[in-house]
């Protein structure tokens, strides 16, 4: 319902309430039942049911859990049938399934844990409501419709409704808008534009904003979902979930292996068919036998172990990122976010500090820095005439009041020599602040002040409030026999105000001619999106006892002192990291709710506008089709004015474009582009309970340097995973290939189905796990993002894949053939056993580059690796020597391992000499 069309006296009227006495015991009862409770309706917890329902789903698992079912399947028949029942494989594969569920169910739950550790939000909110004809502090989440609710200075507003008494009402509107400055409210203007947005809406407060300055008292016009903050939080639950370019690549790949791997066995278990046919052997033991062998084939070509690898490597990355001021809520983002090439940032609060500073003061005739000021009318100015205050909580400055007024205050303390004014003679006779020069009358800190202290020193007689229609704010100080008049305002109020001027340490008559000069000055800061605001004095000997009536003459023939520009600056850290951002191929596109001169202010400074770039307002984006804006999309890096709903089409189309989007920021209207984008990224400090919940990553130090520290992590991850992958898929080729050619030649399986499910789970997990955890490289930084239909097994993966995997083939199939290590008879299978393992040992080193660089430049980078080698490497020996019963094997002499060991190493020495062959060949060619 348009409520901002209607007058208060309508809106009470419409809702039944009477403005001296409020809502009756009764009414509260049948507005809650009529409009519900002053809360956001909560979605339903996953139970840990639908967990392992959803991690079952996954492919990779689907394969083994086929592979499970079926093996338990025939040995039951083989049970109930008197023979010799072998359930070893069954239970590995549901071990290796549980294993990966398990440990994904697990860490995504600390994981929320941690989140809602830090999104602990305090409900016990106090809210002051006129009931019963009496005024009455209730809890926020009791205000119902129709409430008559009293904000001030400081409050969160509790619900959306409609101003029926103001003063000097004043909105930070930031974390709905995106729109920095605070709004000026008044419960006396009717809005007659139905389509006027929420800033317009002027005699509208919102749930969630918060009081700056001034007062009122507003009738409750919505509450909980109704709201418009609670119509933001609805659409986040009804936003489509998305596959990240993770999961999409980890599809595909789990297709191609299943494919692969379900053909290959099928032809294998027909080819037996074929040859028990021919054989004229047909019973059930050899068509089980051929079926067994067709399991083994699959237990082979599935990496099984890939999802528990992934869930661990995701998990502890989650550890290493929170450390780095990135707190992941969901295990994809944290490799998603390497992949990123577009990051639509709001401006407010996540590349700026949503804290306004003084940047610029003009005074005595010159522009100067704030610590420079030494005008004493112009430093008292800002503490006297002003009503806000500042204070100091864990090392951070919290403002109260006015942002303005507050950012004056924090260049008081800049500023001003902090001096007794009851101390120093030079400070009290001079127009100009001592500035240290007069030390023998302020020696010691105990003498130094705050703004507290001149407030405390001086005697207000009167003050005149900001309002829209003066334009200006005055204060009159009482000194005894005369009274000081402090004003400030709009610079073309201040200087209508003024017939003399400050210039050069004298007071002169405020000439046109240095009026012009003045407004020179400001329209220079205007242009460069900063606020301007002006200051004046007078001495005067009048004294008034209705100080209200005499406001024009009080504010006459005043002395013009300079004036300050005055701006949200960016952050420190944003520069550097949006030059990171550019050399690594990532866009940056802000989208701000601030006017197009701010916006395009902001842009320039961060030094991303080119001679095409478009700097657009959200109003002409909405007039356009999908077709016209995708044809501008890549040349837009700023969009001004931006709504909800224009933010998540942006994304959208990003998306739909083949793009990889990062979302940044920290308000409410951040939210539903938070959800639909790829990465969510939100500001843990600053942030909204809403832009939370709607986000992948929270930043626990609001630092937009640590989105590019968290690209960072995300590239080495995606590299990690790129390794183990190599890693497996050589594992998965050579037991396929070696399986396939034996069963070609005639001869009996090289592996039993336990020996090579005990391959998959040692090769998929231990050593597979420590490449994911290689550390970062110098280059990550330095390369484009990987693009979202790119595959993950890139053209010099595949080179190394194969041509380690045909090496390790030929070498098992010489080994098998021609017995050169010259083991026994009952040696042998074991011996070819315990070699491919070790081939796969040493070729985990090989797998840990994934360009041409040789293995032993970064091999102290991983200690870990070796050491968890070597920890394999000792459980082989033990299965080996040891585990006959199991794993059909026979004990080894230490001899024997030695051969083992030199000729499973030899994978090491191929692939070095064929990367140095092409690191020369390379070199020849840059010569």
């Amino acid at each position: 319902m348009e409520f901002f069309r209607k007058t208060a006296d309508e809106v009470l009227k419409e809702l039944e309430v009477n403005s001296d006495t409020g809502l009756t015991d009764r009414q509260v009862l049948d507005k809650e039942k009529k409009y519900g409770k002053n809360q956001f309706s909560k979605g339903e917890k996953v139970s840990i049911g639908r967990k392992i329902i959803e991690g079952l789903k996954e492919p990779m698992v689907l394969i083994l859990l086929v592979a499970a079912f079926i093996t338990i399947g025939m040995n039951i028949y083989k049970y109930f049938n008197g023979l010799h029942a072998e359930f070893t494989e069954s239970i590995g594969i549901v071990v290796a399934i549980s294993i990966s569920v398990g440990i994904q169910i697990l860490m995504e739950g600390k994981s929320e844990k941690a989140f809602d550790a830090l999104n602990n939000i305090n409900e016990d909110i106090k809210v002051k409501v006129l009931r019963n004809g009496n005024m009455d502090y209730i809890n926020k989440n009791d205000v119902v419709v129709g409430d008559i609710v009293k904000i001030e200075t400081g409050d969160k507003v509790p619900a959306d409704g409609r101003l029926i008494e103001s003063s000097d009402l004043k909105i930070d509107e930031s974390m709905l808008t995106g729109e920095s400055i605070a709004v000026a409210k008044s419960a006396n203007i009717e809005v007659a534009n139905h389509r006027a947005s929420l800033p317009e809406q002027v005699n509208m407060v919102f749930a969630g904003t918060f009081v700056t300055f001034g007062q009122g008292v507003m009738i409750v016009t919505s509450v909980g979902d109704n709201t418009e903050m609670g119509h933001i939080a609805t659409e986040l639950k009804s936003a489509m979930e998305t596959t990240t370019p993770l999961q999409e690549k980890l599809d595909k790949l789990a297709k191609s292996i299943s494919a692969i791997g379900m053909a290959a066995s099928g032809l294998i278990f027909l080819f037996e068919i074929y040859k028990i046919y021919t054989n004229n052997t047909l019973s059930f033991d050899t068509v089980q036998n051929a079926f067994m062998t067709s399991i083994a084939l699959i237990v082979a070509a599935v990496p099984e172990g890939l999802p528990t690898v992934i869930a661990m490597t995701l998990a502890l990355n989650i550890i290493k990122m929170a450390r780095s001021n990135a707190l992941v809520r969901k295990l994809v983002a944290c490799e998603t976010v390497g992949c990123i090439n577009v990051i639509c940032s709001d401006k407010t609060g996540t590349l700026t500090k949503n804290q306004m500073e003084v940047i610029d003061v003009w005074s005595n005739g010159d522009l100067v820095n704030p610590s420079e000021l030494k005008n004493k009318f112009m430093i008292e100015n800002f503490t006297l005439n002003s009503t806000a205050d500042i204070k100091i909580e864990e090392g951070n400055i919290k403002f109260i009041g006015n942002s303005t007024e507050c950012a004056l205050l924090k260049a008081f303390n800049e500023t001003i020599c902090s001096i007794s004014p009851k101390a120093c003679p030079h400070y009290m006779n001079s127009n100009f602040v001592c500035r240290g020069e007069c030390k023998k009358y302020h020696p010691t800190k105990e003498e130094f002040i705050s703004y507290g202290d001149v407030r405390h020193y001086s005697n207000i007689a009167h003050q005149y409030p900001f309002t829209s229609d003066t334009k200006s704010m005055t204060t009159v100080v009482s000194e005894g026999e005369f009274n000081r008049v402090y004003t400030k305002g709009s610079p073309e109020k201040i200087i209508s105000l003024c017939n003399r001027i400050i210039v050069g340490n004298k007071v002169e008559p405020f000439t046109d001619e240095l009026k012009e000069r003045v407004n020179n000055e400001i329209i220079k800061l205007q242009k460069e999106a900063k606020r301007v605001l002006a200051f004046s004095h007078r001495e005067m000997t009048e004294f008034y006892e209705g100080w209200g009536e005499n406001q024009q003459e009080i504010e006459s023939n005043m002395i013009f002192d300079g004036f300050v520009s005055i701006a949200d600056p960016l952050r420190e850290d944003v520069y550097d990291a949006i030059e990171k951002c550019k050399k690594s191929g990532i866009n940056l596109k802000i989208l701000t709710g601030d006017n197009i001169v701010t916006a395009t202010s902001i842009a320039k400074q961060l030094n991303i506008v080119k001679e095409d770039s478009i700097i657009i307002e959200a109003q002409e984006i909405d007039n356009m089709s999908n077709e016209e804006l995708l044809e501008i999309m890549d040349k837009i890096i700023v969009i001004a004015r931006s709504k909800p709903l224009t933010k998540m089409r942006i994304v959208n189309l990003l998306k739909e474009n083949g793009n990889v989007v990062a979302v940044t920021g920290d308000g409410i209207n951040d939210a539903p582009a938070l959800k639909n984008a790829d990465v969510g990224i939100a500001m843990g400090i600053t942030g909204t309970e809403v832009s939370k919940e709607a986000s992948d990553i929270i930043l626990l130090d609001d630092s937009f340097s640590t989105i590019v520290k968290s690209v960072e992590w995300g590239r080495g991850i995606y590299e990690n995973f790129q390794r183990f992958i190599q890693f497996q898929l050589t594992v998965n080729l050579v037991a396929v290939l070696t399986v396939i050619i034996c069963e070609i030649l005639g001869r009996d399986l090289p592996f039993t189905t336990i020996q090579l499910l005990w391959v998959n789970l040692i090769m998929d997990g231990p050593p597979a796990l420590s490449l994911g955890l290689e550390s970062l490289r110098k280059h990550l930084m330095e390369q484009e993002p990987v693009k979202r239909d790119a595959s993950i097994i890139t053209k010099s993966m595949l080179y190394r894949i194969i041509t380690n995997g045909l090496y390790i083939v030929i070498m098992l199939m010489i080994l098998i053939n021609k017995n050169v290590l010259g083991g026994t008879v009952e040696q042998q299978s074991s011996i070819t056993f315990t070699t491919f393992v070790l081939f796969q040992l040493f070729n985990a080193f090989n797998s840990r580059e994934l360009g041409d660089e040789s293995i032993f430049s970064n091999l102290s980078n991983n200690k870990s690796m070796v050491a968890i080698v070597g920890a394999t490497f000792v459980l082989q020996v033990f299965i080996t020597q040891f585990g006959g019963d199991v794993f059909k094997t026979a004990p080894l002499s230490i001899e024997m391992w030695a051969k083992v060991i030199g000729y499973s190493f030899s994978v090491v020495v191929f692939s070095e000499v064929i990367k140095f062959v092409k690191r020369r060949v390379k070199l020849r060619r840059v010569n």
